[in-house]
């Protein structure tokens, strides 16, 4: 086993093992551990129909960026995606992957997985600071009925440049003035709030929050349900609650038109409807037009779109939002059309 590969093991990545078949390619990456989950079903799955395998690091979308700048990886993946100049600047190419949640998580005694309700503004002002106890009044009043024990909040945030950090952020400072001023949107922000502990990557966050009682973070969903935390509901943009599914996910996602935004660079947080989960984001993968290594870039883009036909299902297994197929077709022939392979 050699090295790079002992390294992305350590950093939790998604290794499909070395093979033995002399042809046989293996892909590299490095970013967002949003998509981790998925990208590992897909990459075993891969594996076994083509021989071909992937060497993935899961360390942050920030440091997936760092790789694929300095072209040691064949992709890099972000939460936070790159602005179009920056794209063109730099002679890539990005494109969306995958759709999923952010979520809450909390630890608090006798609270069950979507039991507690928090609105946004709520929400921003616990991270703040200036919510510092569970037995605050408005938390009472957007909860009655529920048992919530007083105690002193620990907010737990990401240590690594995050791009969960960022649709998190987006969300916080689109509802929460205050919040935007005083925090602010990005991969990477000092939170001010007293009692703040952090962890690297979305493993890092849940171990965290399930180590740390009375205390809350945000994960993307798969993280939740595997580490069995506690989530919230959160009150969307129509002033209704909802619960973090499959369903709401696509239900935010369902009226973006990826295609009209330059470098397909959007958030899709606090999205309209009814049934729309507030915090909702997509994976974007950023390969290079003129690739150093044609032959893993041509690879790259054969396993994505594997991803995208025959993925869907192992995706919506985990609770991700397969891309629709308008939107993996415009990518195809508007965005892979730009990467030489050849």
């Amino acid at each position: 086993m050699n090295t790079v590969f002992k390294k992305a093991l350590v950093a939790g990545a998604v290794v499909a093992s070395l093979s033995t078949t002399a042809f046989a390619a293996e892909m590299t990456g490095a970013g967002s551990s949003f998509i981790y989950p998925v990208l590992a079903k897909w990459a075993e799955a891969y594996k076994t129909k083509t021989g071909n395998s992937l060497n993935y690091q899961s360390i942050g979308s920030g440091g997936g960026i760092k790789q694929i700048k300095a072209k040691t990886v064949d992709f890099g993946a972000t939460d936070a995606p790159m602005s179009f100049e920056d794209l063109e600047a730099g002679g890539m190419v990005q494109f969306p992957a995958i759709i999923g949640g952010v979520v809450p998580v909390v630890n608090i005694e006798g609270v069950k997985p979507g039991e507690l309700k928090l609105s946004g503004d709520l929400l921003s002002d616990i991270f703040i600071g200036q919510v510092t106890n569970w037995g605050d009044k408005r938390i009472a009043l957007m909860n009655p009925g529920l048992k919530i024990p007083a105690g002193d909040i620990t907010v737990v945030t990401r240590a690594d440049g995050s791009g969960t950090t960022a649709i998190f952020t987006n969300y916080l400072s689109k509802v929460n003035k205050n919040f935007k001023d005083t925090v602010g949107f990005g991969a990477s922000v000092k939170w001010p709030a007293a009692s703040t502990v952090s962890g690297k990557g979305n493993e890092g966050v849940a171990a965290n929050v399930s180590r740390v009682k009375n205390s809350i973070g945000y994960v993307e969903y798969a993280y939740a349900k595997k580490n069995n935390l506690s989530y919230t509901q959160m009150r969307n943009s129509s002033d209704k609650f909802v619960e973090p599914t499959g369903a709401s996910f696509a239900a935010a996602s369902a009226g973006t038109d990826w295609s009209k935004f330059p470098g397909m660079n959007t958030f899709i947080t606090n999205a309209p409807g009814a049934a729309a989960w507030p915090i909702t984001g997509a994976t974007f993968v950023v390969v290079y037009k003129k690739p150093e290594n044609k032959a893993n870039a041509a690879e790259v883009l054969k396993f994505f779109d594997y991803g995208f036909v025959n993925g869907k299902q192992m995706a919506s297994d985990l609770d991700y939002v397969p891309m629709p197929d308008a939107t993996t077709s415009y990518i195809r022939k508007s965005v892979w059309s730009q990467v030489q392979t050849k």
